[in-house]
C-alpha cells in the first residue's frame, strides 16, 4: 500500500480505535444485561434528531445537529432506563419497538425530500472515510470523559447512569461511522471474546476490533467499497475467525 493511501487512511482508522476504545466495554455490559439490541435503538433515535433537525431546518451547523442528536438519543435511552426498571421481562420487545418506531418516524420526516434517501444511506452505512482532524479530536475530547466515568463509577453506574453514557457514546459515533458499523464495533467484539474475564478480554477485543477496522478500511480503498459495509464485514470476519481458532484450541480431539 503506497504511503498516499496509508495518509489518507490513517484519520478514519485513528476515528476507528477510539469508536472501540469505548464501544468494546459498552458492549461486554450489552451483553452482559441482555439487552443486545439497545446500541440499534438508541443510534436510530439519534438518526432520528439529526433527520428532524434537516426537516425542520433547526440544525444551523455542526453543533447544532449533534445538540438534536443527542437530546433525541438522551431522551429515548432515559425512557428505555425507566422501562427497564418498570418492566425488565419486557425489555427487549420494547428496545425493538423503539427502534422501528425511530426508523418509521424518520422515514416519515424524508418522504418529501428528493435526497432524503441518500441522506438516510449516509447516516446507516456513515462516513468513516472522511473523518476529520476536528472530528476525532472531539470524539477523543468526549470519549476520555465517558471512560473517566467508567473507569471511576463502575458498576455503580447503576440503570439511569448506564443508559446516558452509553447514549452519548452512541451519538458521538453514529454521525461517523453510521448505525450498522456501530452495533458492530459494540457487539461483535464483544461477543467474541466473551469468555474472557476483563481485563484480558478488554484488551482482546480492542485488539480484534483494531483488525477488523484496519481490515476493512484497506479493503474499502482496494475495492472502492463503501467504507463502513467493507468494515462491518471485515469486523464479523475477524470476530468468526477468533471464535473458531478458540474452538478448535479448547478441543484436543483437533490438537
Amino acid at each position: 500500500m503506497s504511503a498516499d493511501a496509508l495518509d489518507l487512511l490513517a484519520w478514519p482508522f485513528l476515528a476507528g480505535l477510539l469508536v472501540l476504545a469505548t464501544h468494546v466495554p459498552l458492549g461486554r455490559r450489552v451483553l452482559a444485561r441482555g439487552i443486545i439490541f439497545l446500541d440499534l435503538a438508541v443510534a436510530q433515535l439519534a438518526v432520528l434528531g439529526v433527520i428532524a433537525a434537516h426537516a425542520f431546518d433547526l440544525a444551523g451547523g455542526a453543533v447544532a445537529t449533534q445538540l438534536a442528536a443527542a437530546t433525541a438519543a438522551l431522551a429515548g435511552a432515559l425512557l428505555l432506563a425507566a422501562c427497564e426498571r418498570c418492566w425488565p421481562d419486557l425489555q427487549e420487545a420494547l428496545i425493538g419497538s423503539a427502534f422501528v418506531v425511530a426508523a418509521s418516524l424518520a422515514v416519515l420526516l424524508l418522504a418529501g425530500d428528493p435526497h432524503g434517501g441518500e441522506h438516510l444511506a449516509e447516516l446507516l452505512t456513515g462516513q468513516i472515510l472522511w473523518a476529520s482532524p476536528q472530528q476525532v479530536g472531539g470524539i477523543a475530547a468526549l470519549y476520555a470523559l465517558l471512560l473517566a466515568v467508567l473507569a471511576w463509577r463502575g458498576a455503580r453506574l447503576g440503570t439511569y447512569g448506564f443508559y446516558i453514557v452509553f447514549a452519548l457514546a452512541i451519538t458521538a459515533s453514529v454521525q461517523l461511522v453510521g448505525v450498522y458499523l456501530v452495533f458492530a464495533s459494540l457487539i461483535l467484539p464483544a461477543l467474541a471474546v466473551r469468555h474472557l474475564a476483563a481485563p484480558a478480554a478488554l484488551a482482546a477485543g480492542w485488539l480484534l476490533g483494531a483488525a477488523g477496522y484496519a481490515a476493512g478500511l484497506a479493503l474499502s480503498l482496494a475495492r472502492d467499497w463503501p467504507a463502513g459495509p467493507a468494515v462491518v464485514i471485515a469486523l464479523a470476519s475477524v470476530a468468526l475467525l477468533a471464535a473458531n481458532t478458540r474452538k478448535v484450541a479448547g478441543n484436543p480431539r483437533r490438537r
